[in-house]
């Protein structure tokens, strides 16, 4: 065919194609577009002249398709498809002119993780606001949640079936040392941690709950010298020679130099995923954020 004749094809010619292949008769297929039969019928006759082939077979009994009829057939419904995909792209971008999306996190994430990832969104679609809430204890992020103050939070995965999740990341507990800390031999024992001054968190802190069920699991007993609410002051007081702490790795950053870190004698994790609540109705702004979210080159510049 002419390259010229390419502008000559119409939507309503490809439509009334689909509609008489899907109906089988002009008439019904007149009725499914709110057509006349004669406007069917022109539109299909003139498309075959645009194209010239037979796409059509007309008959007592019906309308068929000839060979090179349901062969156009399939591009047809393509190129239908691609405008419907092209309206819900418009669609999208619409609702992406204005709005905001409000996260609900805990310190770590919120310190190391949603930084760039909020860059990233607001590069991509400036007139949208985030806003974010950061939350001490982890329980208040998931009722933030359920109470619809927030759209999107962080919480540790397996969580409750009121939620929508997706893993994030697996972050390590990792033992923190002074700086003279001298190692019995190539790896961390769970007889040295013991015996060592601890500078913990509460033990009700729903971060360290996971690490002090594993500590009873092989039986290590910890020396807690200091009981204290916040992460970097723990990290202060190590690096002072005040004792050792365990936390999750993301939770310590950023790490002083000259503190020793070690994974425990059998390594655990904390899996932090994005939850957002279950069957609620998301605006469009949410689900762009949650792609940012997913993105692994974002996990790429985590410290």
């Amino acid at each position: 065919m002419n390259a010229n004749r390419h502008g000559q094809i119409k939507l309503s010619q490809l439509r009334a194609l689909i509609a008489v292949a899907e109906r089988g008769n002009f008439g019904e297929a007149a009725l499914q577009l709110g057509l006349s039969q004669s406007a069917v019928s022109h539109a299909i006759a003139t498309l075959e002249e645009i194209l010239g082939v037979v796409l059509i077979s007309r008959g007592r009994h019906g309308a068929y398709l000839t060979p090179v009829g349901d062969r156009v057939l399939v591009y047809a419904r393509q190129m239908m498809q691609s405008l419907d995909g092209m309206m819900k792209e418009a669609n999208l971008a619409k609702g992406l002119q204005g709005g905001q999306v409000r996260i609900a996190s805990f310190r770590s994430v919120a310190t190391h993780i949603l930084p760039e990832a909020i860059a990233q969104f607001r590069q991509r679609f400036p007139e949208i606001t985030v806003l974010l809430t950061d939350h001490e204890d982890l329980p208040e992020v998931e009722q933030t949640l359920r109470e619809g103050r927030a759209d999107i939070g962080f919480t540790y995965l397996p969580t409750d079936d009121d939620f929508e999740v997706w893993e994030l990341l697996q972050d390590e507990f990792v033992a923190l040392f002074p700086p003279t800390f001298k190692l019995k031999s190539k790896r961390l024992t769970w007889e040295e941690l013991a015996h060592h001054p601890m500078i913990m968190p509460p033990e009700t802190d729903a971060t360290m709950l996971q690490f002090y069920a594993h500590c009873l699991k092989f039986s290590c007993t910890l020396n807690v010298a200091y009981r204290v609410n916040t992460d970097s002051t723990i990290v202060s007081m190590v690096a002072r020679g005040l004792g050792a702490a365990v936390l999750p790795r993301l939770a310590a950053e950023p790490i002083p130099t000259g503190l020793q870190v070690f994974s425990l004698p059998v390594p655990i994790y904390r899996v932090i995923g994005i939850a957002v609540l279950a069957d609620a109705l998301q605006v469009p702004a949410v689900f762009a954020f949650l792609d940012i979210l997913k993105c692994k080159d974002l996990l790429m510049s985590k410290p």
